[in-house]
């Protein structure tokens, strides 16, 4: 019976296959909940860093950072944010879809583009598509670090300092739910207004600076433009286990699904061989 032998090996296969899945889902499932606790934890500072910017760049209007500041150039930068690892869904598909019409749009009014790739996924694609890439950061592990983030984005913002690009766009995921991520394609510089200010109280603040105003405002906008990057990271990598806890489900069911129908067609094969050699015994034995 080599039809039988055959749909056998292929239950087989689909049955490891779906021991393979159930264990990413299970991974999956242990590192979500560690990478939401890290993604919330890191917004109480990165709300509170925002605020004080605010507060500080309108207790003193008379200094501007270059960050607030618009120039000239034609380049447009890009943070892409992606995972190291596939097998998450159409995670890494939906932010990419959203850059490349950001590329497009760019391309046919003339101007280029440099990026900085945070992820695997998001360096393949840059390089695939023919975008400069000044700088990247892998193998971030399951834990974002700052300090393996700093010296790629210091790249871009050093080169807007410069006014060697206009805007600079942080392309993340967004965490929303287990269920539901969000793409996001956001302008990081220039900062405006309605970007910094966020819940900044109503009633104005006076600062005394040490040792001048301007050190500390550069200072704290270089922290604050990080912070938002770390942010970003964190609620991609919270995407990303849930996304991929989610897919690995839908795999190890269809999986389940698969097994099933092939199950199905070995009996009925196996049932038709039966009643054909039942078929051939009573035959013979008529004939005799």
């Amino acid at each position: 019976m080599a039809a039988g032998k055959e749909i056998r090996g292929k239950i087989k296969s689909v049955e490891n296959t779906k021991k393979i899945t159930k264990a990413m889902e299970m991974v999956a499932a242990s590192k979500m909940r560690k990478a939401q606790d890290r993604m919330r934890a890191a917004r109480p500072y990165s709300d509170k860093i925002r605020n004080i910017a605010a507060n500080l760049s309108e207790a003193n209007p008379e200094y501007t950072h270059p960050f607030m500041e618009s120039n000239d150039a034609k380049d447009t930068g890009f943070i892409v944010v992606t995972t190291d690892k596939g097998l998450c869904g159409g995670m890494n598909t939906n932010v990419l879809r959203i850059l490349t019409a950001r590329l497009k749009e760019l391309k046919a009014a003339g101007n280029d583009a440099q990026a900085v790739a945070i992820g695997n996924k998001g360096l393949g694609f840059l390089n695939r598509v023919g975008v400069k890439v000044m700088a990247h950061a892998t193998q971030l592990g399951d834990k974002p670090h700052l300090d393996k983030l700093i010296g790629p984005v210091k790249v871009l913002l050093d080169a807007y300092s410069e006014g060697k690009i206009k805007t600079l766009y942080l392309c993340y995921t967004r965490f929303i739910n287990t269920m539901k991520q969000e793409p996001v394609v956001e302008q990081l510089l220039p900062l405006t207004a309605e970007r910094m200010q966020g819940d900044k109280d109503q009633h104005g603040w006076d600062y005394i600076y040490e040792p001048d105003a301007k050190t500390v405002i550069d200072d704290l906008l270089v922290r604050y433009v990080e912070a938002l990057v770390f942010q970003a990271v964190a609620e991609n990598m919270a995407s990303e286990q849930s996304a991929r806890m989610v897919a690995m489900k839908s795999a190890t069911d269809n999986a389940g699904s698969v097994i099933g129908e092939l199950k199905l067609i070995y009996n009925k094969t196996r049932q038709a061989a039966i009643t054909k050699e039942l078929s051939e015994i009573v035959a013979g034995a008529a004939a005799v």
